[in-house]
This record gives structure tokens, sequence and C-alpha cells, in this order.
């Protein structure tokens, strides 16, 4: 971890990691079949199951961490329909892009149990790097109340250790 004086608070601090996916959770069900037939790059994933086609791109999730410097920032996926994908992926390149995306959050996020998946907003800024993620406020779940009202910097950290020590 990298160690810096926070501008916020004056302490020194160490960047937490980003709890970071490889791939959307469908991706880790695919049979082998399933797999030669799908593709899957940092960014982004398509998934040809025999009777649909799924699109997933690569998108940052930041939570706020109550009283505290530091958030704590989600690599997710998140599914699009193919109409949003093929625009995202045609504007891919272009540093001008700004555009918005319907999505479903497609990982499973620790200490949350996902019945159903959760809608989102995507929020494309070529200048800015990967999509931001924000929940639809009105779904009801656990994760998006957190999402809204923040988590403690005990939680944060809990999580955090949760991830790593899987790995």
């Amino acid at each position: 971890m990298t160690k810096y004086i926070c501008q916020c608070c004056g302490e020194e601090k160490e960047d937490w990691p980003a709890i970071a996916y490889s791939a959307p959770y469908p991706y880790f069900q695919l049979t082998e079949e399933e797999l030669e037939n799908s593709e899957l790059t940092s960014d982004l994933c398509i998934i040809k199951y025999s009777d649909e086609t799924c699109y997933f791109v690569r998108a940052v999730l930041v939570q706020e961490v109550n009283n505290n410097c530091q958030d704590l920032e989600y690599g997710i996926w998140v599914s699009l329909s193919e109409k949003s994908f093929n625009e995202y992926v045609e504007n891919y390149d272009n540093d001008d892009f700004e555009g918005g995306y319907f999505g479903w959050l497609s990982n499973y996020l620790p200490d949350y149990d996902f019945q159903e998946t959760i809608p989102t907003d995507v929020f494309v800024n070529n200048k800015v790097g990967r999509p931001f993620v924000y929940p639809h406020e009105s779904f009801e779940h656990l994760f998006v109340n957190d999402f809204y009202s923040g988590i403690s910097k005990e939680e944060a950290e809990r999580r955090i250790d949760i991830v790593l020590n899987r790995n």
C-alpha cells in the first residue's frame, strides 16, 4: 500500500486497495463450451449463450466511508443492453465522449445477500477513465441503503480484509 499525507486531515494514510472483480459473476458460471463462445478483456465482456447474448462493461463504484477521508472503491461489472454496449465500444477511444446508460450490477459484493440484481445508472466520461456506477436509490436493498448512507471505516477495512484473505 502507498503511504501519503492526507490533504483532508493532515495524517499519514495508506491507500486502500479497490475491491475488484476480474469478470462479471455470470462469466464464472459458464460451461467450457460457453467460455469458448464468450469474450473477456480487462474492460469488456460478451457472453454468448445458446438463446441470448449478454454484454458487460467494467466500471467503478465508490462507497462513501463515514467520518473518514478515504472512500472504498469497487472495480465492478455492469450489464448493458446491446445498443448501449455498442455505443460505449464505438466511443471507447474517444476522449470527449460522455454518456449515461441503464445497467444491472453484475457482481456479488461482500456481506450482502443478492436474491436479485440491482438496477444502476452508468455514467461515462472518457476523460476520467472507467464509467462510474450509482445504484437506483429507490431500489430496496441493504447495499443501496449503505451506498447512500455510507459505511464505517471499520466496515470498509473488514471488507477489504475479506477480499484480500480470499486471494
